[in-house]
C-alpha cells in the first residue's frame, strides 16, 4: 500500500517588525554526489506531486520518443516555466512554425506573462490572455513536436492514455527505478506524475551526472545554457543557475523545487502550505549544506518583508535537521 505525505517539519519563519507573524513546514532530501544522504527532514520517502519540478525529466522523454530539437534553446523552453517575455514568446512561436503549427494547437490554458512589465505590455496593446503567455506553452509546443516525430496523434495529446504521455510515465519510472503510484491533472492540463522527494534529487543527480550526448544531458546542459529561457527575469531558478556555474534548478507549483550540482550533490524540498516565499531560502540552506557558497545564496537566503515600502522584516529558515 503506498503511504501518502504526512507533512514535513517546521522550517521557515515569516518575521515582521520583530514579530513571529507566518510559520511554514515542509521536508528536505539533501543527496552527495554519490547520491547518499546528507541529510533528511520531514518526509522523504512519501510520493507528491512535483508539478514544473518534473518538467526536465519530461522532456528526457519526448527526446527518448523521437523529438527533433537542434537548437539548445528550443529544448531549454521544452523544460521551462517561462515568464512570457517577449524572447520567451518568440522563441515558442518559432518552434510551433518549425513544425508547421500555430497557436490554436496549443491546449494550455489561455493566460498572461507572469512577468509583470510583459503582463502590461500585452494589456497596453489590447492583448489578452492566450496559451501561449502561459508558463508551460514551451513544454507544450515539445509535446505536439514529439507526436508529429512519433506518428502520434495530436488531438488529445494531454491525456493520460495517450501515447505521449504513457512513453512519459514509462521513462520517468525508469529514470527513479520504480513505478509512478499515483497520476494528476497538472496546472496546464497535462498529467502530473508523483515521485519522492529522494526519487526527485536522484533523477536531477542522474541528469547532470548522465554522458554527454544523452538525453538528460542533453536537457540539463540546455537548461544550464539558457537560464533566462527556464523562468525569466529575477526568477528563483534563472539567478541560481546565472549564480553557480554547472547547477541545474527547476522549481515547481505548490512550493516545491529540485536541483542539482554535478560532483556535488543534489537537493529536493517541498513546502507543505505550498508557500512559494519559503522555497527558496530552504534550498539555499540545503544547497549550503552541500559545501556551496556563492554570492547569489546571500542574496536570496532571506526574503525580505516590505512595509510600506521599506524593509521591516525577513523570511528566513530556522534550520534543518
Amino acid at each position: 500500500m503506498t503511504r501518502s505525505y504526512q507533512g514535513g517539519r517546521l522550517l521557515v519563519e515569516v518575521v515582521r517588525s520583530g514579530f513571529v507573524e507566518c510559520l511554514h513546514h515542509g521536508s528536505v532530501v539533501v543527496l552527495d554526489a554519490d547520491g547518499r544522504d546528507v541529510s533528511v527532514t520531514g518526509d522523504g520517502d512519501a510520493p507528491i506531486f512535483p508539478r514544473s519540478s518534473n518538467k526536465p525529466l519530461q522532456a528526457v522523454a519526448m527526446l527518448r520518443a523521437g523529438l527533433q530539437l537542434d537548437d539548445t534553446a528550443d529544448l531549454a523552453m521544452a523544460s521551462a516555466s517561462h515568464y512570457g517575455e517577449p524572447r520567451h514568446v518568440a522563441r515558442v512561436r518559432a518552434m510551433l512554425a518549425a513544425g508547421g503549427l500555430d497557436e490554436s494547437a496549443l491546449s494550455c490554458p489561455a493566460d498572461l506573462p507572469l512577468f509583470e512589465h510583459a503582463r502590461r505590455a500585452v494589456l497596453a496593446s489590447g492583448g489578452s490572455p492566450a496559451p501561449i503567455y502561459m508558463n508551460c506553452s514551451g513544454k507544450h509546443t515539445a509535446m505536439l513536436l514529439t507526436c508529429l516525430a512519433a506518428g502520434w496523434p495530436l488531438d488529445g495529446y494531454r491525456e493520460a492514455d495517450h501515447p505521449l504521455q504513457v512513453a512519459t510515465r514509462e521513462t520517468l519510472e525508469d529514470l527513479v527505478g520504480g513505478p509512478v503510484v499515483a497520476t494528476g491533472v497538472d496546472g496546464c492540463g497535462a498529467p502530473v506524475f508523483s515521485l519522492t522527494l529522494r526519487q526527485l534529487a536522484a533523477s536531477f543527480l542522474a541528469l547532470v551526472s548522465a554522458e554527454p550526448g544523452s538525453p538528460e544531458r542533453r536537457v540539463a546542459d540546455a537548461m544550464r545554457a539558457h537560464p533566462d529561457l527556464i523562468a525569466g527575469t529575477g526568477a528563483d531558478d534563472t539567478l541560481l543557475m546565472t549564480g553557480i556555474p554547472g547547477l541545474l534548478s527547476k522549481g515547481g507549483a505548490e512550493g516545491v523545487s529540485a536541483v542539482a550540482v554535478p560532483g556535488v550533490g543534489a537537493v529536493a524540498a517541498k513546502i507543505d502550505d505550498g508557500a512559494m516565499r519559503a522555497r527558496t531560502p530552504v534550498t539555499v540552506a540545503a544547497l549550503r549544506r552541500l559545501g556551496i557558497d556563492a554570492p547569489v545564496l546571500e542574496d536570496l537566503a532571506e526574503q525580505v518583508l516590505l512595509g510600506g515600502g521599506r524593509p521591516v522584516g525577513k523570511v528566513r529558515v530556522l534550520s534543518l535537521s
